[in-house]
């Protein structure tokens, strides 16, 4: 007899060929046997989580093969079967699927790298880059990764929050990436559910509070709409309550910073017609019958979203002057929002060959989005690249021609410049936007029709690739930049490299660092080696910056222990360093000591310092290079001293001298720059002598990476000469 469970999954895909009913219900029996005495955390038979999965997938009206790997997708990893025997057995489709999904959860232990978290972000980036070979392995692993959401209380606590930030960060944003609301949702909310139980079970509460009141009031407004569009030549239209979900409930409620009551789109339906034309002679029925709220209409038919999303979206104000968010589209449109790219199996006729083309299209877009992958080698490096290029939302931009492109949140000209073409990348000199010229760090917004100036010849910049100054923010252009630096003559990219790396001292003060001790700390390379990387963009200089201020950490650690331990060979008992609470200064052997910072050279965190007892002051902190510090004979003065935490909380003064051509609005647009970095000025002096000034003011700082930050960005400032941290004699 035919299992309760088998008969599940051919009802729920509906016609089915006899090859397909058989290939499904050899995969079930050979699943059942090979999974056959194990248990899941919950005590239950394991069998029941391929099932499940099965079952998904079924309901997704996915092809055989598909539902035949669900069933199968564990027993390569878990089971005595190999990808070999499925191939002889169920074919090379079915194989393939559970060999890609098997690899993705079978990572080999590297003890060379740091640990497991590499593993996992290796896993991730391996599960990414087979999106481009057969994306039904990834949609089988989505399956896979709900029905794990969905019995996750049977894992410890700790776990739970690991699996439901990893389904959070990667697993759902994938999801919506492929178009498939269905399953994104469900793993939004269910990561919610364990994330943030309190504000999750606070919304449901809130909902079911609501509830009967909520679909009083929904059946009202949808019999008023049905009459309407009757009346409009419409009568075969689908009218629903569109369910809003708890995380994205709370992602509004947090974003406009108000209360449960107050977010409106609770209330919403859903319209769904036959074709396009009767979506717009829908759209116009809801208009007439209440009155639109102006800038909340979104015609994704006309402009769909980069993942294929098409549906028209507007907001009106009823009779009892209340919101109601409305969904018009078609059944075609439905079936794509819903399942997304896995759409393509639930349609059983009509026509084919737009079907397979539209479906093509898809891939093509998912291949394009991802064609960098392959060449980043870093697992972490690629991951972050994903969450914030392919998983976040777009901006839709215009070129001079009306062609559509769509580009990740905070791209700038340049990135839209490298988009359209390399070359164009490469000579890109300045840009338009509705024909008015902006800098190439505008942040280009959704409706920008944009213009890209471009000189006859010539390269990028290397400042393009400092993060500071904002100029790149996708990967893709990043990539191209780099590649463009390592193709240039070694030697330049040496001569190039020097300059970066002697600018970047100069500009903090750290002149007495040699190449060969920078070179070693960014990764054991030869100093012309690692100079060829600087001049190709491979390593910025605020990466050198940060380089030296970790270094910078772990030699004061290493040095506080040599010095307890030799302090204890001789016999005397030292207390640890000491937080000081208000200078964030650690003092070997005593605490709770008064700490001056030494104004002659103003240490920050980062630099070498010590301390000097001084009578009735408790201690100052030098830094070590300081010149009066070097003067002091009474070397029982010193004391050894390094940063706490306040290299984290605290501020610190660090002046700094700009010399610029002098001009009205100078200093205005150099505070303007340290303001909005959330920066305090103490101190200010101008002077000026031959249409020069120099600008010597003191900022309140936290770290270098701050310093380097405000650095960059004076020196943008139109006139401004140099910028660099003064060294005080």
């Amino acid at each position: 007899m035919t299992p309760s469970a088998l008969t599940k999954l051919y009802e729920a895909l509906g016609d089915l060929s006899p090859n397909d009913q058989l290939l499904i219900e050899k995969a079930f029996q050979r699943a059942e046997a090979a999974h056959a005495g194990q248990k899941r955390k919950s005590g239950e038979p394991y069998f029941i989580h391929p099932i499940a999965v099965a079952q998904i997938l079924a309901e997704m009206k996915l092809d055989a093969e598909s539902v035949a790997a669900g069933l199968l997708h564990d027993v390569v990893e878990d089971c005595d079967i190999t990808v070999s025997e499925l191939r002889q057995e169920f074919g090379k489709g079915v194989a393939t699927i559970v060999d890609g999904v098997s690899k993705l959860k079978n990572l080999v232990d590297n003890k060379a790298k740091t640990g497991a978290s590499d593993n996992e972000l290796e896993y991730f980036r391996k599960m990414l880059l087979a999106m481009g070979d057969d994306v039904r392995v990834i949609i089988v692993k989505l399956a896979d990764r709900l029905h794990n959401m969905r019995t996750l209380d049977f894992m410890p606590v700790a776990k739970q929050r690991k699996k439901a930030q990893e389904t959070l960060d990667i697993f759902a944003p994938l999801a919506n990436r492929l178009g498939i609301w269905q399953i994104k949702w469900e793993l939004e909310d269910l990561s919610f559910r364990y994330l943030n139980s309190e504000p999750y079970f606070s919304i449901l509460r809130g909902l079911d509070e609501r509830r009967s009141v909520r679909e009083a009031y929904m059946q009202k407004v949808i019999t008023k709409l049905r009459e309407a569009l009757d009346t409009g030549g419409i009568a075969k239209a689908t009218i629903t309550g569109r369910p809003k979900h708890i995380y994205s409930i709370f992602k509004k409620m947090e974003r406009k910073k108000v209360p449960l009551a107050q977010i409106y789109d609770v209330r919403a339906v859903r319209v769904i017609v036959d074709d396009v034309p009767q979506c717009y002679q829908a759209l116009g029925v809801v208009h007439n019958l209440w009155k639109p709220i102006p800038g909340e209409f979104d015609d994704y038919v006309a402009v769909p979203k980069d993942n294929f999303y098409r549906s028209l979206h507007t907001a009106v104000i009823d009779d009892e002057g209340k919101h109601i968010e409305v969904q018009i589209r078609t059944w075609q449109m439905h079936e794509d929002a819903e399942y997304g790219i896995a759409a393509h199996w639930r349609y059983k006729e009509g026509n084919t060959k737009q079907r397979d083309e539209a479906f093509e299209q898809r891939l093509s877009y998912l291949r394009r989005l991802m064609e960098f992958g392959p060449n980043i080698e870093d697992a972490a490096t690629f991951v972050d690249t994903m969450r914030s290029e392919v998983f976040q939302d777009r901006v839709y931009v215009f070129s001079p021609k009306g062609d559509i492109f769509d580009l990740p949140i905070g791209s700038t000209p340049i990135d839209f410049a490298y988009h359209v073409h390399t070359d164009i990348g490469h000579r890109c000199r300045g840009a338009k936007i509705g024909g008015r010229i902006v800098n190439l760090t505008h942040t280009l917004k959704t409706g920008d029709q944009i213009e890209i100036l471009t000189a006859k010849r010539g390269g990028p910049s290397l400042d393009w690739l400092n993060p500071d100054l904002g100029y790149v923010h996708t990967a893709r252009a990043r990539e191209k930049i780099k590649n463009w630096f390592r193709k240039l003559d070694r030697e330049k990219n040496i001569s190039t490299g020097r300059e970066v790396v002697e600018y970047e001292l100069k500009r903090l003060s750290l002149e007495y660092l040699a190449f060969d001790d920078i070179a070693t700390a960014m990764g054991n390379y030869k100093v012309d080696d690692f100079l060829a990387l600087v001049g190709a963009g491979d390593i910025t200089g605020a990466n050198i910056a940060n380089k030296l201020l970790e270094r910078e950490t772990q030699e004061r650690e290493a040095h506080q222990k040599s010095t307890l331990e030799t302090l204890a060979e001789q016999g005397i008992t030292a207390t640890p360093k000491l937080d000081t609470p208000a200078s964030g200064i650690q003092i070997m052997g005593a605490g709770g000591m008064l700490v001056h910072f030494a104004q002659c050279c103003s240490p920050m965190p980062g630099d070498e310092i010590i301390g000097y007892v001084t009578r009735g002051r408790g201690v100052t902190v030098h830094r070590r290079d300081c010149h009066n510090i070097q003067a002091q004979n009474e070397t029982e003065r010193f004391i050894d001293v390094s940063w706490g935490n306040a290299t984290v909380e605290g501020r610190y003064a660090v002046p700094l001298e700009i010399m610029a051509y002098d001009r009205e609005g100078l200093l205005r647009d150099i505070s303007t720059v340290i303001a909005d970095e959330k920066v305090n000025i103490s101190r200010v002096a101008v002077s000026t002598k031959q249409h020069m000034a120099k600008v010597q003011m003191t900022m309140e700082i936290t770290s270098f990476q701050q310093l380097t930050r405000i650095l960059s960005k004076i020196e943008r400032i139109k006139n401004v000469v140099e910028a660099r941290r003064r060294h005080m004699a």
